[in-house]
């Protein structure tokens, strides 16, 4: 499990845009799978049943400050995801880190499950629970949009 943060860090900070967000959302993934350790079953991968905790209390947590009126996610977040490194690398990243922001959920799910983290679209449609036609259409658009909103065609 201890391998795995660096991943499900980095996909958290995908899906809430916000560094101290994804640390909370890693902290409570780590705390429901040890809690349910029992519900995981030997000789699956224990990286897509994690991804799955994961993505459930995300859209869970999203649910619940949409109710509480306030805004689970800072406008400004997600602008420093990413290592250090040359200055244009890092322009770029924040460039391809916005345009990431601007997508739809379910596409930036897409993205990030295959695209970043390169789980096969049958892997990645299983985390989120869709067929994979489906996950391979949001995956598609997500892409398109990605290329549109940094310039580039497909």
């Amino acid at each position: 499990m201890l391998e795995l943060l660096p991943r499900l860090r980095r996909f958290a900070a995908g899906l809430s845009r916000d560094m101290t967000q994804a640390d909370d959302l890693c902290q409570m993934t780590i705390e429901r799978a040890l809690r349910s350790r029992n519900q995981w079953q030997e000789g699956t991968r224990l990286d897509s049943w994690m991804y799955r905790i994961m993505r459930n209390l995300w859209i869970d947590e999203g649910r619940a400050a949409a109710r509480r009126r306030q805004s689970f996610v800072d406008e400004e977040a997600g602008l420093s995801v990413g290592a250090d490194g040359a200055q244009e690398s890092q322009v770029e990243l924040s460039n391809v880190d916005r345009a990431l922001q601007k997508l739809p959920d379910e596409q930036r799910e897409a993205v990030l499950l295959v695209m970043v983290e390169g789980h096969s679209y049958k892997e990645a449609a299983e985390i989120v629970g869709c067929p994979v036609g489906t996950l391979n259409s949001r995956l598609v658009r997500g892409r398109d949009a990605l290329l549109a909103l940094l310039g580039e065609t497909a």
